[in-house]
This record gives structure tokens, sequence and C-alpha cells, in this order.
């Protein structure tokens, strides 16, 4: 590199700068510090954005080098770098096949290939061999910029026509194409990359799955194979996260609800509920639940219309702002010179404000709490629904709380306590607040979302200063705290939420007489504590592994016969259990006691009760709990009393 080209600088962590040619690349930079750094570099930061060793640097910069230790920079090179590694693999094996993207995502990465013929789990197995192979040959990674013209022309000429519609896509700005070779192979890719294909972790990758893809999302498009992959830093990392899968498939509310027989979906009814009998136990056990903890906190309930007409819709400002995600019905009114315009509620508060409005409300009314558990709809596209955790029909336990300004700490305090001992009750001691300010479309002026954030936040910290921003997220009409759930195997679950709005009052007209004889706005909170029943319920199921508590738990006791001699007795006991409130059932079927007690597991019973002749006599239950190996005998009456304690819901104990 002559002496004569222009100089740059380029600052390092420790604020020590230095001078460089213009041109450097990150790799001789790194070797410049020291050849063990050298060694290690995988990438850089340069001004904050990931950089290639390979490119130069022509201008002043702030620059940090990155080694494997990065986990952030070094899983994103690791997986983006298998996304080419196995496309390789696969045109290695089956050169006709077509390559198209390749995308580096959560956990890992997929790439979409056109092929005839469909992927088999066989087919995996030999693309993940065929990849160990290109690791180990450790073939050199190189990056070149071509021009538009020449990458169009280099794709037209190997036949892979999904790249040249890429390229085409591509802005006709000047830039030039970026290219990347992994050996041999070549592919269009921005990067960065790693130096050469042995730097990824042979043992720390799997192929998981093919599903099919329709190209750039146009169903009118051809299908592809999308074959997804996992890889971390190391084989530790990777068998904790199949270990991960393993428990979140067995804990999946889908498979759960059909083996509980708990719910189902079907196409007439998309993203909407059919709960069955046990299911639906749950559902009114909860909703109980909830109704005792609202009065208790000095609630009062209300139910409200399903179809409103649009106008109310306009007013509150849904009909601008959310229109997209409500389900519009049409109705010719009598006498009416065109349909009325109506819509399915997708959220509650207009209605409650309309009965807030109802008479004239003084300072003293004030705070009034309005709870109701609304049946609500809103339109999600198919491809999002996701058993009953995402779904277009839903109940939320919905409140709305109208009170003065000076009360909104208060307020606020006041329901996170109740949120605190609704979780901890339902086995959720701990829980992450988030707060969300106002997003891109909103309602009301800069002036309100200020005082409306101001006024949020300084009560949530009169709480807790453990608060997670969460930027742009709020709702339409005002900021909002979000509380968030993590389960069993560290997932995190967003339930609870309140918001501060300064803004329906105003646009719905709702007054109180304050203490000077004036009228005022009330500041409304909305608040839900679990949010939608269906979303807590599925969380619940997957929390426990359908293994519920026993209040909560739709099928509580099996009284199971041995012995047709039996029965009777069965009955008997059946009869006790549910005098003292006991969901209980006699199975007195001519089965097998084992069939039985495997059958009633797999449907996550928590107590089965195993009558022979001998607890016939001795006026006794064999108990078996569901997980546990070992049974016991207890008398019948001592058995009542426990299972009656245990079936008491936490809050009336």
């Amino acid at each position: 590199m002559s002496l004569d080209q222009s100089q740059i600088s380029l600052t390092f962590p420790d604020g020590a700068s230095r001078p460089y040619p213009a041109g450097t690349t990150a790799a001789e930079v790194a070797e410049s510090i020291s050849k063990s750094l050298a060694k290690k570099a995988i990438s850089a930061q340069l001004d904050g954005q990931h950089w290639d060793l390979q490119w130069p640097i022509e201008a002043d910069a702030e620059i940090a080098i990155n080694t494997m230790q990065d986990e952030g920079p070094a899983l994103e090179l690791i997986r983006h770098d298998l996304a080419h590694i196995m496309a390789r693999a696969v045109q290695e094996i089956w050169p006709e096949v077509k390559v198209t993207i390749g995308p580096v995502i959560e956990h890992g990465w997929y790439y979409d290939f056109d092929r005839a013929e469909p992927f088999t789990p066989e087919d995996l197995g030999a693309i993940e061999k065929k990849m160990r192979e290109i690791i180990a040959a450790r073939d050199p990674v190189k990056t070149e910029v071509w021009s538009r013209e020449d990458a169009i022309a280099h794709y037209e000429g190997t036949g892979e026509n999904y790249k040249v519609e890429l390229v085409q896509a591509i802005p006709d700005d000047g830039q030039p194409i970026r290219m990347y070779w992994h050996g041999d192979w070549q592919d269009l890719c921005r990067g960065p990359h790693l130096q050469h294909t042995g730097q990824v972790p042979a043992d720390a990758f799997k192929l998981m799955s093919v599903a099919g893809a329709y190209w750039r999302g146009d169903s009118s498009r051809p299908m592809l194979q999308r074959i997804y992959g996992v890889a971390f830093q190391n084989k530790e990392r990777l068998k904790a996260h199949l270990t991960f899968l393993e428990e979140a498939e067995k804990r999946d509310h889908r498979r759960l609800g059909r083996e509980m027989d708990l719910f189902h979906m079907q196409e007439e009814a998309p993203g909407q509920v059919f709960w069955h009998p046990n299911g639906w136990t749950i559902y009114t056990e909860l909703q109980d639940f909830m109704r005792r903890a609202q009065r208790r906190d000095g609630y009062v309930e209300v139910n409200t219309p399903q179809v409103v007409d649009r106008r109310l819709w306009e007013a509150s400002g849904h009909w601008e702002k959310y229109q997209d995600h409500m389900f519009i019905v049409e109705v010719d009114e009598e006498h009416a010179r065109e349909k009325s315009v109506n819509a399915l509620k997708p959220m509650n508060c207009p209605c409650h404000v309309q009965i807030f409005n109802q008479g004239l409300k003084s300072y003293r009314d004030l705070p009034l709490r309005m709870a109701e558990f609304g049946s609500c709809n809103r339109y999600e596209p198919s491809g999002a629904l996701h058993g009953i955790m995402r779904v277009r029909g839903f109940t939320q336990d919905d409140a709305h709380i109208f009170c003065e300004e000076d009360a909104i700490a208060a307020e606020t305090e006041r329901f996170i306590a109740m949120l605190s001992n609704v979780y901890r009750d339902l086995g959720f001691p701990t829980y992450k607040i988030k707060f969300s300010d106002r997003p891109e479309t909103r309602a009301g002026s800069d002036e309100i979302w200020d005082k409306a954030e101001k006024a949020l936040l300084d009560a949530t910290h009169k709480v807790t200063n453990d608060v997670e921003l969460n930027p742009g997220e709020g709702a339409f009409y005002g900021p909002k705290l979000e509380f968030v759930l993590t389960d069993a195997i560290g997932r995190d679950w967003q339930c609870g939420t309140l918001q501060v709005d300064f803004v329906l009052p105003e646009r719905l007209d709702a007054t109180y007489i304050g203490r000077d004889g004036a009228k005022h706005r009330p500041v409304m909170l909305h608040r839900a504590t679990l949010g939608s029943f269906e979303r807590f319920i599925g969380i619940l199921i997957e929390e426990h592994a359908g293994r519920l508590p026993f209040w909560l738990a739709p099928r509580q006791v099996v009284v199971a016969s041995i012995v047709s001699e039996a029965d009777d007795y069965v009955y008997d006991v059946v009869d006790q259990l549910r005098a003292k409130g006991i969901r209980a059932e006699a199975d007195t079927r001519n089965e097998k006691i084992n069939y039985k007690v495997r059958e009633h597991s797999v449907g996550k019973v928590p107590v089965i009760l195993a009558i022979g002749a001998r607890e016939v006599e001795e006026r006794t239950v064999t108990v078996r709990r569901l997980g546990e190996k070992q049974t016991s005998v207890m008398p019948l009456a001592d058995l009542v009393e426990t299972l009656s304690e245990e079936a008491t819901p936490p809050d009336l104990k």
C-alpha cells in the first residue's frame, strides 16, 4: 500500500485513535493490533454498522474488532454463512435446483429452493452431511462488487432466474452489487460473512424442517421449498435449544387441547374457538376468579353491545385508525335510503364512555372503575392465527377507570397491586413491566401525549424503577404499560396492560362536575389484567404442561372401579366429592384399571381413585396423583376433606 494515499483516522473502543491509509480493510486493522487478534477476528463494527473484514474503509470512523466471543455478531455470521453453505450443499447434490433467498432469522436461518421433488427427512440428513464436508474443507470466502449489468448477465448465463429478478428489484441508483463466494459457489449478498467455511462450528447446527413458501410471498408465483435450520456458537447451546423445542412441543396448547378435550377450531369459523365442556370449565373458573378480584378492588361490572353503528367508531377515532382490523356489518334498515354500516366491536372503550355519559357525574363519583368481560372481534390475517393464542374472536377482562388527573398515580399503583395479587395466585409471582410511548399513527396533539406519557411514567416509578422502554408501541390514543410474564421454559408473554388516555374523553365528550362547579374532562385509564381469556388460558396450559392447579383443572377426580362389584361404592364416592363442590366423575367401564389410569393420565386428570373389593370393605380409596408413581390408601372422609381444601381457589383460602 503506497505511502501517498490519503489518511483516515480510526478510533478504538478505548478512545485511542490511529491513522491508516484510506482503503485499509478491517482485517488489516486487526493485523496491525496483533497477530493473535487477526487470527481470532471475524468482523468489525464500523460506526455501529456490522462490517466485513474484507471491506475497505474509506473515511474516519469508530471501529471495534469482533471475535467469536462477541455473541451478537458471531451468531449473525454463523447463521448467515450456514444459509450459503446449505444452498451450496443442495446444489452440489442436486445441480438442477434453483436458489432464491436465505436470510438469518431468530435462532437460525432459512433458504428457499425451487425443486421439482419435495425434500424428505432423508434429504435433510444428506444435506447436513454435505454441509459438514464443506465446513471441513475450510474454503475461503471472498467478496467482490459488480455492476447491475454484469450481475444480471452472470445469472442469466447460469440460469438462475430468481437471482436475475432480485438484482432487477434493487434500486438502480448507481450502487454496485455485492457478490460472495464460498469456495467456488457464488451468491448475491450484502454481507458481511466469515473469512472461510471452517470458521463455522460444524457441531452446532441442525436442519429442522421443510415448508412451502410462495416466491416473494405472492400466491400467484411459484411455490418454493423452504428449509429451516438452527445454529449456535457451540454444541452445548444447540443441545439446550433442541431440548427447549422438545419441551415446548410437549406443552403445545393445541396438542394438549385435543388430549384434554378442551376446544377445537374449524375452517367454518377461522380464528374462533369452539369451547368443549372441559375447556369452558377452565374459562368460567378463571372468569369467576377475576370477577371476585375486581369486586374486591371496587369495580362495577357492565355489559355493552356487540354491534355498534360506525358513527360511534368515527367519533372515537377507531374508524380512521383501526378500520382494517374491524369486521364491518351492513344492514338494510327499514325505511332507510341507504344501508346502515355497523362494526363488530374490536374493543370496549367507546361503549364504556357511553355508559359514563348517561346522567350527570360529579367528582364525588370518581374514580369510577367500570369492568366488562367484553367479547371482541378483530381481523387477524389467517397466517397470524395460532390456536387460541392468536384469534379473531376473544373476550377481555377489560376495564376503564374514569378519574381526575391527580388520581392517575394512585390508580396506577392500585391496579399494579391488584395485578400482582392475581398473577401470584395464578402461579406467576414475578413479571416485567414495559413502557410503550407514542406510535407513528396516533390521535391527539403532542402536548397531550407529553402529558399522558409523563403522568404514566411518573406513576409507575412510584411503584418500581424497573421499567423497560418499548418505543413507539403505545395505543393510538395513549401510552401504555405492558405486563410481561415469563413461563416455565423461559418464554415471555405480554398479558396485562394499563393505558392513560386524555383523547377519548375529549372526542366522546365525557365530562364531570368538578369541585369548582364547572365541567371537566375525566382521564380514562384503559386496563386489562389477563388480557384475552383465550390467550391466557393457552399460556396457563403451556405453563403447566396441561397439569393445571387442582382448583382450575376441568376434570379434578376420576373414580375408577377395579371390579364391577365396586360400582355402587364408586358412585357413592363421586356423590360425596360433588357435594363438596369437587368436579368428580365415575369410570365403571369393563376395562382394566391400568388402561383407565393411562387414559385419564393422558387427559391430565390430577387425581385418579381406584376402587376394588378391599376399598369397598374398608371404606377407603387408593389415590394416584398425576405424575406420581406411588399410590396411597386413605379413608374416604380424609380424602374428601383434603381435596375440598385443594379445590378452593387461592383467593378464597
